[in-house]
């Protein structure tokens, strides 16, 4: 059996207490395929954004030993064009090639560490013009979850840090694993990179008629070729109400969100059965199995047939 991943968790002065136990919760959840650790740039306790700080076993050391580095965020008022001297040196432990996460401002120690520098980032979309203003050399998105450019993975503000390990997780041992582990934390198994963050939508009001009901309905109705129409009939509503609150309460477009779905599907059925594309192709809806591997392209850039070899044998 081979080593476990080695993951350390680096936390700085002012870090968000609920930020900094996401990893354990998503990748601590895997039986033994991940060892984390927490560190600080000292080894000493560090004050969080709460009333309390934060003891920790680790010095930076463990940095130079990790395969896979978090960053979560901190306070606010402390992050800065520059990093202080002792952020610095913990950095320059890391190895080469180490991939690298940040979830909300820990983004802006990647960028004031110059490592985003010409590569595209987000963040919480309330902080993008500070980031902006700070990092203009940085391809800054802020109205996605998270962001994947290989070695270095960007997440917005709280809960999208879950929505990245997840995706860490998945990409590393499949859908099966992810999807255990997030019904452990009772959460989305999957929620996409490219969904928008929630930024100053509306709540519903109380007793107002959502689209949630509409949504499962067509999780069970993914193989037929689902209209607007249809979902708005299914929600009795017209279609231009109906596509304004799924928006509102999803993020997205009605097409969107069914693509997805779609696409989520198709993977599960790479990985946990021996169906064809063509099969799987009409099992979620997708017009014909060229269809399929063009969604399927644009979302992981991989085949499905590579997809099922990389990860049929984890399902």
């Amino acid at each position: 059996m081979s080593a476990p991943h080695r993951i350390a968790v680096l936390a700085l002065d002012g870090v968000y207490p609920f930020e900094l136990g996401i990893p354990r919760r998503v990748f601590g959840s895997t039986d033994g395929l991940y060892e984390l650790a927490t560190c600080t740039v000292d080894g000493r306790p560090v004050r969080s954004d709460a009333d309390f700080t934060i003891g920790v076993e680790h010095g930076p050391e463990i940095l130079a030993e990790a395969d896979t580095v978090v960053i979560p965020p901190f306070a606010f008022d402390l992050v800065g064009p520059e990093l202080p001297p002792a952020v610095a040196a913990a950095l320059a432990l890391i190895r080469p090639g180490t991939r690298i996460l940040s979830i909300c401002t820990g983004a802006f120690v990647l960028a004031a560490a110059g490592l985003l520098d010409g590569r595209p980032a987000t963040t919480h979309w309330a902080l993008a013009p500070r980031f902006r203003a700070l990092f203009p050399q940085v391809r800054l998105d802020a109205d996605v979850l998270f962001v994947d450019d290989g070695d270095l993975l960007t997440s917005a503000g709280a809960a999208s840090g879950v929505d990245l390990c997840l995706h860490v997780l998945r990409s590393d041992h499949g859908a099966a694993v992810a999807n255990h582990a997030a019904r452990l934390c009772v959460v989305p198994p999957w929620r996409d990179g490219g969904q928008a963050q929630y930024i100053e939508h509306p709540v519903p009001a109380a007793g107002s008629a959502g689209t949630a009901a509409t949504r499962d309905w067509a999780l069970t109705h993914l193989h037929r070729p689902l209209t607007l129409a249809e979902l708005a009939a299914h929600a009795v509503m017209s279609t231009r109400t109906f596509a304004r609150r799924f928006q509102e309460e999803t993020g997205q477009s009605p097409g969107r969100w069914l693509t997805q779905q779609r696409i989520a599907r198709a993977r599960h059925l790479l990985e946990a059965t021996d169906l064809t594309v063509d099969q799987i192709a009409t099992r979620v809806g997708f017009a014909n199995p060229v269809s399929l591997r063009q969604h399927l392209h644009t979302a992981i850039g991989v085949s499905p047939l590579a997809y099922r070899r990389t990860f049929a044998g984890t399902a």
